[in-house]
Order: C-alpha cells, then structure tokens, then sequence
C-alpha cells in the first residue's frame, strides 16, 4: 500500500491562529484519519471517533461565533481546514462540511433563546447533525418536497420521507425542511430536530461507488413531535434559509473537492518520481509532466477561486454565483484530475492496492451533491442574464 498524507500546501493564511490551527489539522490527519482511511472506507466504517476528536479539538464549529461555542475562523481559513481533512480522507471532510451545513440554520436564523440553548452543544458538544431538504421526488427540484408538518397545540407533527441525507441515522440532530402552508418555496419551514425523537427512523444506508464510510439514508418522519420551540425562523421562511445554507454548503463542497484532487496529484507525482520505465523515471517524460502541469494549475485555479467567493461571504458581500462557480470548477477538477491520475499510474491505478482509484470513485459524487453541476450553471447564468422565461 502506497496510501500516505498528500505534500503540504504552501497556504497564505491571514494570521498566526490560523497557522496554528492548519498545523493542528495537519497533524491529526496524518496521525489518526489518513493512514486508517483506505481500509476503513473499503470496511464502510464510519469514523466517528474522529469526529468526536475534531469536536474536541474545536474543529466542527470553526466559522462560528466563539460565544456560541465556535471558533470565529473566517470562511476563507475554516475552507482550508476542509480541504486538509478531504486530502486525507472525503468521508471526514465532507461530514464536517455537511455539519457545518446543518447547524447554519440555526446559527443564522435561530433566536437568541435558540442559540444558547442548541449551538454549544451542536458546535463543540460532540454532536454531529445532518441537513434534511432532498426527498425521494425532489433533489434539484427542491421546493417540491411533501415532507409535512402539521401544528398540534405548542408542537409541529412531521411526516414524511428525506432522501440521500448524509449521516443519516448516525446524526444527533437534523436540520429538516417540511411544508407547513402553500405548495411552492413559500409553504416550507425549517426545524431543528433530535436524532433520538420518537417516530424517527433511517433506512438501510445506500449502497455507494465510493464514499462507503459515509452513510447516506434515507430518513423517515413518522408523526415525529417537535416543539415550536425548535421551529427556525418564522413559518415560510425555510426554503430562503435552506437556499442560503446552500451557498455556503457550496464552498465546502469546493474545497473537499480541491483536497481530493490535491492527494490525487500528489499521489500521481509521487508515483511518477519513484515508478522506472525504459531506465529512467516515467516523470522525465515530457508527455506525463506536461499531464501533472495541467492538473496541479487546475487545482490551484479552483484553490485561488474557491477562497476568492470565501473572502466576498467573510466581507459580508453577495457571494452565491462565485459558490457556484467554484462548486463547479472545483468538481469537475477533482474528477479530471483522478482520472489523469490513474491513469499515470496505469494498471496499478486501476487496483484497490493503490488510492488513486478511491480518489475518482470519490469525486464523482461530488459534481452532484448540493446541487449537481448542472444546476450550478443555471445558477450562473441567472446571475448573468435573469431567470429563464416559463
């Protein structure tokens, strides 16, 4: 097995905490996450003693306020953070990401009563959440979803189905979008929901081509009671607040996927220094340079604009078309970038022996969470010229 941590990245970073912070990141995953993660992901193990490490390290709550229990970290260095932990394995990268998803709700709409009850312990309690809008007829066409919730004296009752939920029946609370007036994105309202609340169940997690140590189910909702109490935001106003987590889901999903295409790289370099070919290393060719030239400028590109749309959102500027641009280019690097890479590696790429092919299995999946490439692209162009005429 040549599995090992990816080269480190020469990072600017905007202060000597966030140094400080990246070294710490640096060091658990090449001492804990990455030197487990092959052949846990081919087990489907989910780590989740690693995120209990990361929540005692204060790394699940970094671009929220410390008064709440989180790290006041920027976007810009809190993506960086992400992307370290992608390098070494996607399963933790992308569950910090989706927990980071799932407590934005809250942490941007809650009221104040809200926060200090919920966010300690969802931020640096050694909770985990899960973010709930896709359903089994929605996934691009989210403000479809029939997921109900119907009030009941001081409770909501919700019924329904979720689909494709990341950390679905391993979370301790859901972030769930359920229609509690009209059809159409004004009727849906967003709740924060126990994991452990009576009624609710997942599915069997699904049976993946990569990603295997993340479970991804299907949720259920059988007259589950939640409490006004634990409604965000007023009624009707969930499907603006799911959209707006979105945007900033979008970046995460961006830099897991630069980590991704980092270690593929790194991984394609390593091999071409090391792999002897007609008496000299394969990397003296000019063919396979000029093939890692073009994946390491890619990679930077989607480094440099995926932290460009993080410094607009840090700066409190409109920054949805640059997350999705970045969730775009950064995707679809990653999935360019894997594929070059097994195929500089050849026959060995193409076998479990090496990781090159968990790095494209793994990059797949995310041109489509979060909204697949596609629908980033109706996101630019509405940003460009309007909405498409009905």
């Amino acid at each position: 097995m040549h599995d090992r941590a990816p080269q480190p990245v020469d990072r600017h970073l905007p202060t000597d905490e966030a140094r400080d912070l990246i070294s710490l990141v640096r060091d658990i995953a090449q001492r804990e996450i990455a030197p487990k993660a092959a052949e846990e992901e081919d087990a489907g193990r989910f780590p989740r003693e690693i995120f209990a490490l990361l929540s005692a390290s204060g790394l699940l709550g970094l671009p929220y306020d410390a008064e709440h229990g989180g790290g006041d970290q920027p976007y810009e260095v809190y993506l960086q953070v992400l992307e370290e932990l992608a390098a070494a394995r996607l399963t933790v990268g992308l569950g910090v990401s989706v927990h980071t998803l799932a407590s934005y709700a809250l942490a941007a709409h809650g009221t104040k009563e809200q926060r200090i009850e919920h966010l300690p312990a969802m931020l640096g309690g050694g909770l985990l959440g899960a973010y709930c809008l896709s359903e089994p007829s929605s996934g691009s066409d989210a403000a479809s979803l029939r997921t109900k919730a119907v009030r009941d004296g001081d409770d909501w009752v919700i019924t329904g189905t979720k689909a494709w939920i990341t950390h679905g029946g391993v979370a301790d609370f859901y972030t769930v979008m359920a229609r509690t007036g009209q059809e159409g994105p004004r009727g849906i309202t967003a709740f924060l929901v126990p994991g452990d609340a009576e009624g609710l169940s997942a599915a069997a997690p699904e049976k993946k081509m990569g990603l295997k140590g993340s479970p991804t189910a299907q949720v259920h909702f059988d007259g589950v009671r939640v409490p006004d109490a634990r409604r965000i935001g007023d009624p009707g106003q969930g499907f603006p607040i799911a959209l707006s987590a979105l945007d900033s889901g979008r970046l995460g999903i961006a830099a897991c996927a630069t980590g991704v295409a980092q270690a593929a790289l790194d991984e394609a370099a390593r091999y071409a220094t090391e792999r002897r070919q007609f008496g000299r290393p394969i990397a003296d060719f000019q063919g396979l340079r000029f093939m890692l030239a073009d994946m390491a400028t890619q990679i930077e590109a989607g480094r440099a604009l995926y932290l460009a749309a993080a410094r607009l959102r840090d700066a409190g500027r409109p920054f949805a078309r640059q997350a999705a641009m970045a969730k775009l280019h950064c995707t679809d690097t990653a999935m360019r970038v894997t594929i070059d890479a097994v195929q500089i590696l050849g026959g060995y790429g193409y076998t479990a022996d090496f990781p090159a092919e968990r790095y494209l299995r793994e990059a797949k999946v995310l041109q489509i969470v979060e909204g697949t490439n596609q629908i980033q692209r109706m996101v630019i162009a509405r940003h460009l010229v309007g909405a498409e005429e009905r």
